[in-house]
């Protein structure tokens, strides 16, 4: 499922919808050791190719019933952060959450803020 934002066309996008079913990102390089430099995730579905140790992503700012799914192809555990001040399932805000290499996830928005891992 799309984010809100995106099927409405809210911020600078031109289009009254970006995808229906959601965007996909494939091939994407995991960066930095932190949730400061991890790569910041900008569609609907991921696939990380490329995963060095301690090396993550970081989820765009959560929407309620917002969907992002995470796959990780890389060789090593792939770190997810939340956006800045927020956090995923009982984690301490700005916490990583992990996923093993060959495995995925997919994160919900909560109404609260946040995300949890469904």
């Amino acid at each position: 499922m799309a984010f809100t934002s995106r099927i409405m066309g809210a911020g600078n996008s031109p289009f009254a919808a970006v995808a229906i079913n959601g965007d996909l990102a494939d091939n994407l390089t995991a960066t930095g050791t932190t949730q400061t430099d991890a790569l910041g995730l900008t569609s609907v579905f991921n696939i990380v190719g490329t995963t060095a140790a301690s090396t993550g992503v970081r989820l765009m700012t959560s929407e309620p019933a917002g969907e992002v799914v995470v796959k990780n192809l890389g060789a090593n555990t792939l770190n997810v952060y939340p956006s800045t001040g927020q956090a995923i399932n009982a984690l301490a805000a700005n916490a990583a959450y992990t996923i093993a290499a060959g495995a995925s996830a997919t994160f919900l928005g909560r109404a609260s803020g946040g995300w949890m891992n469904v």
